[in-house]
């Protein structure tokens, strides 16, 4: 049985540009190629579906919570939904992505229902108590970066995100 190679020092970056290798499950000779690591990105376009909620902790820090309209595109290749309707029914359908911000500019905790806003961040899942003592979970987009819907502040939100996928190669 061959070992595994040992990896290069972690960087403390989040996104890993130096991933290591499948040299464990290559043909002796073959070249080895990186081992995707993933990625957690997320980019959202939309508009407020309700008024922001503003909350400070106990710690003094606050968050605000909102949630973010975004249109239901279809997937590559996708011709139908499962009820029938043609993939560019779709377009139409709207989901609302629930988003927290810690510590945010003040201009966001005044955001309204229909403010158009841009965000860029990663996807979280937290678990915590209900009320009847049982576990609940819920998955949420954690803000990196909010902005007004500009056209201009999409662009600028969209090569930070490039910059993020860059890091990778």
């Amino acid at each position: 049985m061959g070992t595994r190679p040992s990896h290069p020092a972690r960087t403390e970056h989040p996104i890993d540009p130096v991933p290591p290798t499948r040299a464990a499950r290559a043909r002796p000779g073959a070249p080895t190629e990186p081992e995707p690591e993933g990625l957690n990105l997320a980019v959202l376009w939309g508009v407020c579906s309700t008024a922001a909620e503003v909350r400070e902790l106990a710690s003094g820090r606050r968050l605000v919570s909102l949630a973010v309209r975004t249109p239901v595109t279809p997937g590559r290749g996708r011709r139908a939904t499962a009820t029938g309707a043609s993939a560019s029914a779709t377009y139409a359908r709207a989901t609302s992505v629930p988003v927290t911000v810690w510590d945010p500019p003040g201009w966001a905790e005044g955001l309204a229902a229909g403010d158009p806003v841009v965000v860029v961040g990663v996807v979280r899942r937290r678990f915590f108590a209900t009320a009847s003592g049982g576990r609940g979970a819920r998955s949420e987009v954690e803000a990196h970066h909010v902005a007004r819907g500009t056209r201009a502040q999409l662009d600028r939100a969209w090569r930070a995100a490039t910059g993020a996928l860059d890091a990778l190669t």
